[in-house]
């Protein structure tokens, strides 16, 4: 898990969601909200697969990552993971633009990638959701890096869970991994872990935002591009600044 505080504080901060190789509408986010290091950013994953330009996305995500250390992160979403993206486009793209390697030189760049943030230590994020097995942050400090998530029910959940409006507890997940969690799940996580919010991506939300459980969990999806989304013109975003709540359409 990384630690993130100094830097949102200095400068304009922004939390994205998934992105699957939308090219342009990455370079719209950083137009509209500043670019590194003018502006912070935390992205939850989900870069590849699916869009045309995934090897831009990827690559100038990894350049901003290495250029501006302390104000620009990247979470690992569940298409960072192998058994997905060499099935949903990002290793046909590799093989074809330029050579298998590649490929697995990128997977081993995935695989480094933590799999949460907390944000001034009252805010969230991840990929996919909550887990059951997290009841500590030392838990998520004990997981090494490089990870194969497949290996570890705990980082499977954290890419993979769903928050459920119809579900009280945990339930069985209709992807066939991990979990659903109901709002009575999120309220206690956030009074046990003392949080203010939980900040998630890995579904598409018709709007490209949806809060949960009286607004103590917010999903983003920053692809206006995919099935389902709602605004094909506009990028939700989360800005931090503005007491975590406010959704800036762009």
């Amino acid at each position: 898990m990384i630690r993130i505080a100094k830097a949102l504080r200095k400068t304009d901060s922004w939390v994205c969601g998934d992105i699957h190789g939308q090219f342009p509408d990455l370079l719209r986010i950083f137009n509209r909200c500043g670019y590194p290091p003018d502006s912070s950013y935390l992205f939850l994953g989900d870069y590849i697969d699916r869009g045309r330009q995934q090897l831009e996305v990827i690559c100038i995500l990894m350049s901003y990552k290495i250029l501006y250390p302390e104000c620009f992160f990247i979470l690992r979403g569940n298409h960072e993971c192998k058994i997905i993206n060499k099935v949903y486009g990002f290793y046909d793209e590799c093989k074809r633009r330029y050579s298998v390697k590649l490929y697995n030189i990128f997977q081993d760049f995935f695989d480094a990638l933590p799999l949460c943030s907390l944000v001034a230590g009252r805010i969230l994020g991840m990929h996919g959701g909550l887990s059951p097995k997290l009841t500590s942050w030392s838990q998520m400090d004990e997981l090494s890096r490089p990870l194969d998530p497949e290996d570890v029910p705990l980082a499977m959940d954290l890419l993979w869970s769903d928050p459920d409006q119809h579900t009280r507890g945990w339930g069985r997940n209709s992807r066939g991994v991990s979990y659903v969690f109901g709002t009575d799940v999120v309220k206690k996580f956030c009074r046990d872990m003392d949080l203010d919010l939980v900040v998630r991506a890995h579904q598409v939300v018709q709007d490209g935002y949806e809060f949960f459980a009286d607004r103590r969990l917010v999903t983003i999806f920053s692809a206006p591009k995919s099935v389902g989304f709602k605004w094909q013109h506009t990028l939700p975003l989360l800005s931090l600044n503005i007491f975590l709540e406010n959704v800036l359409f762009i």
